[in-house]
This record gives C-alpha cells, structure tokens and sequence, in this order.
C-alpha cells in the first residue's frame, strides 16, 4: 500500500512508448521512485494528484478521473472486492480537507504519448513560464486569492492541456429548439414516461420490432441498452436505427466501456445521419461481471464525464477533439446515468453535478425502490444549483420473482433492496410473484409522481417488454 493513497497499485507502472533522452529518463526513475511508495504512482504522464486530495485515482480498476462509477459502495470496489473503492476515498479525503470543489474540474483522458513519462519537467516548465521568482514570493503573501491564482498559473496548464480546456463551469446548449420528441415533451413540463427494450441476442429482429411497436404509442422514447452486464447483444446503434425506422424517438445508449475517443467521435457524426438524436453516455459495466472469458477490466479509454465534455464540444462548437471543424454538426440530447443509492448522497450529487457541467441535459436514475432516500440526493442537488439545468427520469422495474429480486440486490453493482421487498417476495407464492412485483412498481410510480423534481419515469422491464402498456395505463401516465 502507498502511503498517501489508501489502496494498493492495481498494476506496475507505465512505461513510455518511445525512446527519451537521458535526463527524460533519469527524471522519470527519480519521480517514480518518489510517487510510486508515496501514492502507488503508475506513471500516466498526465498526473492529477493537486485536484484528487493527493490519491492517484489510477487505483481504480476502471480507471475513472473523474469520479466514482455508479457501482460505488463505501465498503468495497465492485470490480476487485478485496480493495475500497478509491474514489470513495478521494471524496472523503477531500471533504475533510476542504478542497471538494476541486474535484468539479473536468478532468482530461490520458494521453497515451505521455504515458509512461515523467510530469515534474511539465511542471518545472510551467513555473518558468510563470516566473520562478513570482511563484515563491506568492507562497510568502498573506492574499489567499494571489495564492490561489499563482497555484493556478502553474499547475492548469500541465493537467488541462490545450486539446481539452477542462473546467469546472456549466455549459447550456448552445441551440433553442428541442432536437428530438423526449426533449420537446421535457421543455413543456409533461410528465414522460420512456421504456427499454431489450435488444436481441442474434440477427433477428422480429420479436425487436414488434416490441417496439407494442410500446411506441404509450412512451416517449425507447432506449437501447448497450451490451449491459458486459453481456453482447445486438448494438445499441441497430436497435436505434430500426426504432427511428418505426417512427419511434430512440435513446441511443453508449458504454465508454467498449469505445476509444476516435470510435466515439466517429459514431456520434454517423447516428445522427439515421435520425437518432438522444445519446445516453454511461461508463458501462465492467467486464468483470460478465461472461467468460474476461476481456480488458484494467482501464477504460474514456469515462462518461469525458464522453459529455466531447460530445457536448462537437455539438455546440462544431469541433473534433483534436481540434478540426466541421461545418455541419450533429444535433444532440445528451443524457447520463445517475445513481441516487450507490454511495454517499452527498458524494452522488457531486457527481452528477459534474455531469451537467460538462453536458448531461437529462438523467437517467438506477432502479428506484425506496422513494423516500431519493428525497435526500435531491436535496443535495438543490444545493448544488443544478435541478433548474437537468431532466430527471425516475428508474422503475416491474421485478418478475423472488430470483430476480435476490440477482439485483445482490449481483448489480449500485443496487440495494430494502428488506420489505425482498421479504415480501420471499413471503410470496411463485405464482403470484409477477403481480406483486406489477404492484411494487405501479407504488413506486405512484410516489414518484408527487415529487415535482422528478421530471418523467424509465421502465426498465428487463426482458418483460409485455407489462409496459398495462403498467403505464394502470399509472394514470398514458401518453
């Protein structure tokens, strides 16, 4: 274990990917030396300690610079559960410390031409950019805003390179008419209801198309979930394209799981020549709860903060990542998952905080079973300011056994079931267990309804597509 960072250094460190000088190299063995027993360092070349309360957030299996993943606990890390989750630790730390705001910046994805070099000659660059002589008078004067601002001078510009421009602000949309249906409901203060339906496990897409054409007419939008539990399907872009085929608004998900920021970029200029204008960026799942054998569960290329910040970029500046314009931009509805549950209330709402400033327009919440913790994340989000800047879609599943309740409670990471549920099921004869689980849901709705920072519901019905009509009748919410 390191010293400052309250884990242990999940792999060795990086090494560069070309050839240095030898001063590069001497100063990169000395800075490993250095941070390696002091925060477990894997040398990324693009350190972020100054805005992490000085934990190396490379601790996380997923690889998340910018907050935890919707999995978090307090207890553990989802993906290796012999060690906390880190950024449970970060936000502790850095509450204690006072410097939780820092952790709002939006912080850049590894530049992988830097990885595996040292950071201190950035640094060191930087401060004679500022002037040597200027930063150490700072440190001596008793103006708390000089300090801050020659901090600043030095170390923004090595962890906010020019090709990302990370900050900690809110940026609204830069358009005026809503760009798809879910998005024009929303603005009109209609309560909507939006579904999933599950996409096929081959190439058929009969049972796809007459599910979508079962629902279409009682919800909003349809979205497609994005090889969930790691588990491949058909892509969620498929499932999108023969929605907006069939005249029905779909919700393009996509899992920064199995994308790299080229890919990304790419798909999002395609999707909207197909008509589909709702993207849902989430981290995805990771590899580790899925099927045999495990693909890469070391790091993600992107988390879903950074896939806001680019998304939102090319669709309000017209710009690639690397910088190229491009004269016709696609038109977008950007969402992200939130998880009310997962963690700390407190903790969640900074989280989600950050996703809005960097893009989200509405969220997407995990599955809801106990309405009145949800008043508490709430609260923590008015604090922050934000219920005025961001659409809140209420996570509802109809639960189909006492089997199901038991996989969600105790296999999908940032679900818990209060004990009365799980009871009541356990309580329950098997045939009467797919009404029971109606009953919870349409009671959940019911309450959901009367919070008026809950802007719509999402059923997730898990494969059981044929209870979303009678579920939305029985609710009062047909559309």
């Amino acid at each position: 274990m390191a010293l400052f960072t309250p884990g242990r250094r999940w792999q060795p460190p990086f090494y560069p990917f070309k050839k240095e000088k030898f001063g590069k190299r001497l100063l990169r063995k000395i800075e490993r030396w250095v941070k390696g027993p002091l925060f477990g360092c894997r040398m990324c070349g693009n350190c972020l300690l100054q805005e992490t309360a000085f934990i190396c957030p490379m601790e996380c299996p997923k690889g998340m610079r910018n907050g935890p993943c919707g999995g978090s606990t307090p207890e553990k890390c989802y993906v290796d559960e012999t060690r906390p989750c880190i950024w449970y630790r970060i936000y502790k730390r850095a509450h204690k410390m006072g410097r939780e705001e820092m952790l709002m910046e939006v912080l850049p994805p590894l530049d992988w031409d830097r990885v595996g070099t040292e950071t201190w000659g950035d640094v060191i660059r930087s401060i004679k950019k500022y002037g040597t002589i200027k930063l150490v008078r700072s440190r001596f004067t008793r103006d708390k805003v000089q300090k801050e601002i020659a901090w600043e001078s030095v170390f923004k510009p090595v962890r906010q390179p020019g090709w990302w421009q990370g900050d900690s602000l809110y940026h609204p949309p830069a358009y005026d008419e809503p760009v798809s249906e879910l998005e024009r409901q929303l603005r009109t203060g209609k309560f909507v209801v939006t579904t999933e339906v599950s996409p096929p496990l081959s190439t058929a897409t009969g049972k796809l198309k007459r599910d979508i054409e079962m629902v279409k007419d009682h919800v909003t939008a349809i979205n497609f979930t994005d090889s969930s539990s790691a588990n491949p399907r058909m892509s969620s872009i498929a499932c999108s394209k023969v929605a907006a085929e069939l005249n029905a608004d779909p919700v393009f998900q996509i899992a920064a799981r199995d994308k790299t920021r080229t890919g990304l970029q790419s798909e999002i200029v395609g999707v909207n020549e197909m008509g589909i204008r709702n993207v849902l960026c989430i981290t995805g799942d990771n590899a580790r709860i899925g099927p045999s054998p495990t693909s890469n569960t070391n790091i993600l290329d992107m988390d879903a903060v950074q896939m806001l910040w680019i998304l939102r970029r090319i669709r309000d500046e017209g710009k690639y990542l690397d910088g190229r314009e491009m004269k016709h931009p696609p038109k977008l509805f950007l969402g992200a998952a939130a998880s009310p549950f997962a963690s700390e209330p407190e903790y969640q709402a900074l989280r989600e905080h950050k996703k809005v400033n960097a893009g989200a327009q509405f969220f997407q919440t995990n599955m809801i079973f106990e309405t009145d913790r949800l008043n508490v994340w709430l609260e923590h989000l008015y604090k922050r300011d934000i219920l005025d800047k961001v659409y809140i879609l209420a996570g509802v599943t109809p639960i189909r056994s006492h089997r199901m309740a038991q996989y969600l409670h105790s296999t999908v990471p940032g679900i818990r079931l209060p004990e009365k549920i799980l009871s009541e099921f356990e309580k329950t004869d098997k045939s009467d267990q797919e009404k029971l689980g109606i009953d919870i849901a349409l009671g959940i709705i019911e309450s959901l309804k009367s919070i008026k920072e809950i802007n719509g519901i999402h059923i997730m019905a898990v494969g059981w597509e044929s209870v979303v009509p009678g579920i939305i009748a029985d609710s009062g919410l047909e559309t």
